[in-house]
Formats: C-alpha cells, sequence, structure tokens
C-alpha cells in the first residue's frame, strides 16, 4: 500500500509524496506510543527547490519594520497558543508538561528579542585622513547572508527553532528548516505560526529527513550559514564539508557544577536535582558532574539523594510529573548499559534506576572515575556522578578534565573563590549561585573544544548571520 505523506513545506505550501508505507516515518508519543505524526524525507528534488525558492526570497529582503512586526505578531500567536504547543511538544518528545509551557515561554521572549534587534541593527561612521592630504568618510553597513540553513535538535524543538530563525529572519535572510526527524510535528507547528503571522511565502522553508536529508543540504553550494545543535560527530562532519561558509555549532557537553562549603546548601541541592533531572537529563548543559567541598560532601549527598528518590516520574502530561521517559529505546538502552559497566568498574549507585521501557529511575552515582562513560562521554540521560574536593586548583583541573566546555554552575558565597572558579575554567559560560542550565537567551551561548563553534543569542546570531559591507568615499578637506 502508499500512503500520501508531508515531506516539506515550500513557498507558503506543504509538499506531499506518495510513498510505500515502510517508507513512511511515524513518531510516536515516547510515553504511551500513540501517533503523534506521520511524514517522509523530503526527495533530492525538493531539497534543491526549497533551496532555490530560499535564495529568491533572499535576493529581496523584508525591510526591517516588516521583519520586527512579522516577528512581533509570531511571538504574540505562539503566546495566546501556550498551551497548545507545550501539549504538542509534551506529546512529541515525552517533555513534562510544566517544562514545556517554559520552553514555550521562552520562545515567546526570543522572537520578542529578534524583532528588537530587527529594528536596531547598526553600523558607525569614521573619518580618516588620507596620506596625500585628502579625507575619507567610512560606512558600515549591515547586509544578509542570504540563505541559511537550520538543524535542529529534539530536545528543545520550540526553543532552539525560536534562537536559530528568529535572528535569521531578523537580519534578512531565508531560512531553510530542517527539524531533529524526532520532532517533526512541533516543526510544521512553527512554519505554519510563521505563515499565519505574515511571513511572506519563501522566506521559511522547511524539509523533512534524517542523515541523507542533512548532507544533502550541506552540499548546496547556495546556503550561506549552517547553524546546527547536536552531536559532536554530525557538527565535525558539516564543518568539514562546508568549505568557507560560516557555522554555528552547540554540540556536546558532560557540564561539571561546583559546591563549595560555604554554598546555601538547599538551595544548591534544589537547583542541581532540577538540573540533572529535568527532562530526563536530555540536556546538553545537564549538571552530569557535580563536585562537592569534602567538608559538606556527605550532608549534600544525603539531601540531594532524598530528593532524588522523591520526584514524580510518569506520565508527562500530568502537572506532578519531573520526569518523563526518554526519547526511544536505543537512548534508554544505552544509558542502561553505561550505567552497568561504571557499576561493574567501582562506581557506587546510591538509587535504584529501574528501566521500563523508555522510563529509567534517576540514577545518583559516587566513586566514579574520569575515565568511565558516564564522566567522559555526554551521558544525556537521568544521571548524575557526585564526587568530592578539598582545594580550589584540584576542583578547577578536575572540571578542566574533559573534552567539552560549553557551561558550568558554582554555588558559593565567596567571592574570591567564585572568580577564581569562573577564570580558571575552560568553558563558555559560568553561572554563579546558578546551575549549569541557566541559561539567559539574549546572551551570547556557546562553548569551546567539543563544545562547538560560534555563539548563539539574538544580538550575537543576529550580527553573525548579516554581511558587514564598507562603503568609503573620498573627499578633498
Amino acid at each position: 500500500m502508499s500512503s500520501n505523506a508531508k515531506s516539506s513545506f515550500i513557498a507558503g505550501e506543504w509538499r506531499y509524496n506518495n510513498v510505500q508505507e515502510e517508507l513512511l516515518v511515524t513518531v510516536r508519543n515516547p510515553w504511551n506510543e500513540d501517533i503523534v505524526f506521520t511524514y517522509t524525507e523530503a526527495s533530492q528534488r525538493e531539497i534543491d527547490e526549497a533551496v532555490q525558492v530560499a535564495q529568491s526570497a533572499a535576493d529581496h529582503p523584508i525591510p526591517p519594520r516588516e521583519r520586527v512586526a512579522i516577528l512581533s505578531n509570531v511571538a504574540d500567536l505562539l503566546s495566546d497558543r501556550k498551551e497548545q504547543a507545550a501539549t504538542l511538544l509534551t506529546q512529541e518528545t515525552g517533555k513534562p508538561i510544566r517544562d514545556a509551557r517554559l520552553e514555550v515561554e521562552r520562545a515567546v521572549l526570543n522572537y520578542r528579542a529578534s524583532a528588537q534587534e530587527a529594528a536596531r541593527q547598526q553600523g558607525y561612521t569614521e573619518a580618516q585622513d588620507a596620506p596625500d592630504g585628502e579625507r575619507i568618510f567610512s560606512i558600515t553597513v549591515k547586509e544578509p547572508l542570504g540563505v541559511v540553513c537550520a538543524i535542529t535538535p529534539f530536545n528543545f524543538p520550540i526553543n532552539i527553532t525560536s534562537l536559530k530563525i528568529g535572528p535569521a529572519l531578523a537580519a534578512g535572510n531565508a531560512v531553510i528548516l530542517k527539524p531533529a526527524d524526532a520532532t517533526p510535528a512541533t516543526g510544521a507547528f512553527i512554519v505554519e505560526l510563521m505563515k499565519e503571522g505574515g511571513l511572506p511565502s519563501g522566506y521559511l522553508n522547511l524539509v523533512y529527513g534524517g542523515a541523507s536529508v542533512g548532507k544533502a543540504l550541506v552540499a548546496n553550494p547556495h546556503i550561506a550559514l549552517y547553524t546546527f545543535t547536536g552531536s559532536v560527530p554530525v557538527g565535525e562532519e558539516i564543518k568539514k564539508n562546508c568549505g568557507l561558509r560560516p557555522v554555528i555549532l552547540e554540540l556536546g557537553s558532560n557540564a561539571p557544577n561546583i559546591v563549595h562549603h560555604d554554598a546555601d546548601l538547599e538551595a544548591a541541592v534544589q537547583a542541581l536535582v532540577k538540573a540533572a533531572y529535568s527532562f530526563a537529563g536530555q540536556v546538553c548543559v545537564s549538571a552530569q558532574r557535580i563536585f562537592v567541598h569534602q567538608a559538606i560532601f556527605d550532608s549534600f549527598l544525603e539531601r540531594f539523594v532524598t530528593r532524588v528518590k522523591a520526584l514524580n516520574i510518569g506520565d508527562p502530561l500530568d502537572d506532578s510529573t519531573e520526569v518523563g521517559p526518554l526519547i526511544n529505546a536505543h537512548a534508554a538502552l544505552r544509558i542502561e548499559r553505561w550505567v552497568s559497566e561504571a557499576v561493574a568498574q567501582g562506581a557506587v549507585s546510591l538509587t535504584g534506576g529501574e528501566r521500563h521501557g523508555r522510563l529509567m529511575a534517576p540514577v545518583v552515582l559516587t566513586n566514579v572515575k574520569p575515565d568511565m562513560d558516564v564522566m567522559s562521554k555526554e551521558l544525556f540521560g537521568p544521571v548524575v556522578n557526585i564526587l568530592s574536593y578539598q582545594t580550589v586548583d584540584e576542583v578547577i583541573a578536575r572540571c578542566n578534565d574533559s573534552d567539552f566546555g560549553l557551561q558550568a554552575g558554582v554555588f558559593t558565597n565567596d567571592l574570591q573563590f567564585a572568580f577564581a572558579v569562573a577564570h580558571g575554567l575552560k568553558i563558555g559560560s559560568v553561572n554563579i549561585n546558578q546551575s549549569s542550565t541557566a541559561r539567559p537567551d539574549s546572551m551570547p551561548y556557546g562553548g569551546i573544544k567539543n563544545s562547538g563553534i560560534g555563539k548563539e543569542g539574538s544580538r550575537p546570531s543576529v550580527d553573525y548571520m548579516s554581511h558587514t559591507k564598507v562603503i568609503t568615499i573620498r573627499h578633498k578637506i
């Protein structure tokens, strides 16, 4: 049998492919296996057409005032439909509904911030004396790059999309969006919201698919910039194959958090339990490694484990749920294996960690070693490693013993300690008295080492997605 299924959104209209049912991709609710969305991969012809349409649109940038109005309209529409968007997000990803609502609220703010940036793109002027005694007056202006390709992950499919297409449109570019293959429904929701918000056809196009579609997009020479959030291997592949074209790569992490002996212990426990297990740990800056000063280690550990054992686990659409299912069975099996291997190598598990299908109970590990997978790799699951330290130099060195460098959290009331750690960590952002998951979306966000290249955020992204042109005028004094 064959069926019609959405494969792309081009020039303001959905395209459908008639394919055999075995070629359909069916996305199911991670909690109850209900079908959420069905699609098929975009063909090479559709990919080429999407880029061509975007290029034609980019050749005629939307005037800045219209960009402001469109992005503001989208923010208003998304705010009005917060519950609808959050419910769809929960059904598609298994994210607890109260976290899904927060994600939608963040996206609303991001579209508003992008609208503000569209209104205030600025250059500057400069007068210079030429060697022959005449003057040169220089002007810089900001111009769009052209076509931006946004490749988004499954874990924040509404918010991270807003952090990519919002600034791209604010800068005057056209966009090709490729959502994660696990989250096509939220991608469809966003492009339809943009259309309703007044975005002219062609300025936002969507193609569905997995790795083959991503490779085809990277191979297309008419795309000016790639913005990608996802795994290190895919990020490396994009960078290797896109030549001199700019990229923004937000990749992996195994974020460290430090709790010093003078910290507010209860506040640190509350923040770090949330940071470790929000969305079942499927967050790139999830609190994977927690270093606690030896003087308070036992007290912290007791409070932390007590709080973890009290977490509500279950149906993500239930308002009381704090930990829901993982995105798929493969992820759950991988995390279960890594934990078992760590325990076999000497780590101690202080909580059960039982797995039922995609649902895994939170795990707290101690006595872990730096080379264990649960420590050295990006876990992306409901597991946290808690270790003790004694000196500032020691904890900085242990935090830096990582291939990643995205974000860190530090809990202390000692200003000297806070600044010593902030300056000593080889990392993109350091949050004082906040966990590694704290992220003001308007501020530059991005890491070093294997955590990526470039910065996201309304202002830095708009700037990076723009070309600075210099115009000079020679005149007599």
